[in-house]
């Protein structure tokens, strides 16, 4: 098991309580896991961050490294290095 801190952004902070959470991530974990893990500590994250199938929105973005999930190879099914650097951002709008 392994320690990484999975950052938030604009309303999803108010959800978890600050800019951060940090998780205990076991060897081998996906980005899925990583999602599913996230909801399952923190139910009120669960229909923010998940759609009817159990995945990520569409409209949010989670970035591995700074890249962005969808563009991986592997995409949600990636593997976590406990080194990574992971990032969730809702929609953004403005005017």
């Amino acid at each position: 098991m392994s320690v990484m801190t999975i950052r938030f952004y604009a309303t999803l902070r108010d959800l978890v309580g600050g800019p951060s959470l940090d998780v205990e991530v076991e060897s081998g974990s996906s980005a899925q896991d990583l999602i599913d893990l996230l909801v399952s500590q923190n139910p009120a994250l669960k229909t923010p961050l998940l759609d009817e199938q159990g995945q990520l929105h569409s409209y949010l973005k989670m970035f591995i490294n700074g890249r962005e999930v969808v563009y991986l190879e592997d995409q949600f099914q990636s593997i976590l290095d406990p080194a990574d650097t992971v990032d969730i951002f809702p929609p953004v709008g403005g005017g």
